[in-house]
């Protein structure tokens, strides 16, 4: 992100007005001076007080509200923080933030910003901003409780302890390089062995942990199958909507359609998808099957309404259409469910069993899901512990443990962020 640190930035930090009340947040080495110039006084430090605000080119009022000043370092961002709480109107927030437009050293804030100067200035680490990006867009109690947990530091903390594990293994490997003549070095060895092996072991246990990308963007969950097959009927009953358009005629389908849900407190992402056959002359319809596929292979699960075996591994038989059944008998033997979207038969019984199938995936109680980024980390952390509790030559273990080290700084974005700066602030709105 190519901003300039020393510019003093504002935004609005509150929802979009008309409101009650709008929150302006400054954040820079000006936030002091603004007040002057608009309130002529600085306030007492982090006490709330009522000014009048004015516009410097003319004295007009702005309004007459409460207003913070916050010296850094000790608040959000780090650096020197005021907050105008305004009166919520359109016209009245518009014009106060065109007044500190027009002031020098101001400038509008970029999206994530103040999150991003926290990080710069050492308030939060890596792992937290990418908790407080997932607080923001959290829509379900398990993808807020998670991301409660990262923005607040519990992942933090353990890497952190990891770390001064790691650290002491070193402190005793370089004593072990330094007085390698001494008698009990092969004890020193074996010790540090056990040890790389358990933190392997526990770090490996995360690896198993759900992901924070199936938390956030829903259990994926694809319906695929033939033509005319009823997976637009059995998408439209799932997500009680007629988000698709369901029609007896084959093709009707032609890209994939998504659709994010809560059930029973877990997010799903559903997809209904182009009927999928062999060939066919339209090229719209081809590149719907192209695409159908795609989603198929992408799904965490996939629900199957063709014949049996001719969908993907481990998807779900699904028998549709049964109000149409002239007799019991014709019932599918395979079918791991039978429904029917138009009487709403089986519909329930299948959604129950989607939330239970994807709970699975989700954390559990005290569990935190990690991203990929955090997962790829920790991998290359265990990794080099394995190697050094199977390695003997004291200068090859110390290099193991180094690079452990720089993984879980990497974790914490102590070093080598910048490549994904950009991508993750990117997801926060402006004024956060």
């Amino acid at each position: 992100m190519a901003m300039a640190v020393d510019d003093t930035i504002f935004a609005l930090s509150s929802g979009n007005p008309p409101a009650g009340i709008a929150v302006i947040r400054i954040s820079g080495p000006r936030a002091s001076s603004v007040l002057q110039s608009l309130g002529g006084r600085i306030p007492q430090p982090r006490r709330a007080s009522v000014m009048q605000l004015r516009d410097p080119a003319d004295a007009s009022l702005l309004d007459e509200t409460l207003v913070l000043f916050l010296p850094g370092p000790r608040n959000a961002t780090g650096e020197d923080c005021a907050e105008l709480h305004l009166h919520g109107g359109r016209a009245l927030v518009a014009r106060v933030q065109e007044v500190l437009a027009s002031l020098d050293g101001l400038r509008r804030a970029e999206p994530g910003e103040f999150t991003l100067r926290a990080f710069r200035n050492g308030r939060i680490d890596l792992a937290e901003a990418e908790g407080l990006a997932d607080l923001l867009s959290a829509e379900t109690e398990l993808q807020l409780r998670n991301a409660q947990a990262l923005s607040g530091g519990a992942f933090s903390r353990r890497v952190g302890e990891w770390r001064d594990e790691v650290l002491s293994l070193s402190a005793r490997i370089e004593t072990l390089i330094d007085f390698s003549d001494e008698d009990d070095a092969d004890a020193i060895e074996l010790d540090m062995a056990r040890e790389c092996a358990v933190l392997a072991e526990r770090l490996g246990e995360w690896l198993h942990s759900p992901r924070a990308e199936v938390l956030r963007e829903g259990f994926r969950v694809a319906i695929g199958g033939p033509p005319n097959a009823g997976k637009s009927s059995l998408f439209n009953a799932l997500i009680e909507d007629e988000a698709a358009i369901a029609t007896p005629i084959a093709g009707t389908t032609r890209d994939a359609l998504h659709r994010p849900i809560a059930l029973g407190g877990i997010p799903f992402l559903f997809v209904d998808t182009a009927g999928l056959r062999d060939r066919t002359d339209d090229t719209i319809e081809a590149i719907g099957i192209e695409r159908a596929g795609a989603e198929l292979a992408r799904a965490d699960l996939v629900l199957w309404l063709g014949e049996k075996g001719q969908g993907p591994e481990n998807s779900w038989q699904i028998e549709t259409k049964i109000d149409l059944r002239i007799s019991p008998a014709e019932k599918m033997a395979s079918a791991d469910f039978s429904v029917s979207a138009a009487t709403g038969e089986g519909v329930d019984a299948l959604r129950t069993a989607l939330i239970a199938r994807a709970a699975e995936a989700m954390p559990k109680p005290g569990q935190i899901a990690i991203n990929e980024r955090q997962a790829s980390l920790i991998e290359q952390a265990r990794d080099n512990l394995v190697e050094a509790g199977h390695l003997s030559d004291p200068l090859l273990i110390a290099e193991c443990l180094r690079r452990v080290r720089s993984a879980f700084d990497r974790l914490l974005g102590n070093t080598g962020t910048e490549d994904m700066l950009d991508a993750l602030f990117g997801r926060f709105c402006i004024g956060k």
